[in-house]
């Protein structure tokens, strides 16, 4: 038997990799290489989809007074108002929130504010659009 070199150019060797990439990547045309075992079964017909919240929260932690969504609603709205615009009335956060491309609704929101007032956090400013803050910090 005769035995020579079995390397190939590089060309072919990265064609080669391409054919078998879905069999050793995950799924493709030739299926993937996951144990049988370890895909997990669909939900009966009359049971709910498997869900990473059962309870309903997507987060937890969410301090005392406000949900999970307050939060992340707080959140939004603090990303398109920059420190350098607090202490701040209504005119400069709406000019702030527009210069950092905030949606529609957050400059609705913002021009809704109360006139001649000065707000000093993001939370006297959630606050004043008629949301709670959490009652205790610590």
């Amino acid at each position: 038997m005769e035995r020579g070199n079995s390397k190939h150019g590089p060309r072919i060797d990265e064609q080669m990799s391409q054919e078998v990439s879905g069999l050793v990547q995950g799924p493709g045309t030739g299926g993937s290489r996951v144990e049988e075992s370890r895909v997990p079964e669909p939900a009966g017909e009359d049971q709910p989809e498997a869900t990473t919240a059962p309870a309903g929260e997507l987060r937890t932690g969410a301090p005392k007074g406000m949900s999970s969504e307050d939060v992340e609603q707080r959140s939004r709205l603090g990303r398109f108002i920059t420190m350098s615009a607090l202490p701040g009335d209504r005119a400069g956060l709406v000019a702030n929130a527009r210069d950092n491309d905030a949606p529609d609704d957050i400059v609705a929101a913002l021009e809704r504010l109360p006139e001649g007032i000065r707000y000093q956090t993001v939370s006297e400013v959630w606050a004043a659009l008629g949301n709670k803050n959490e009652t205790t910090r610590w």
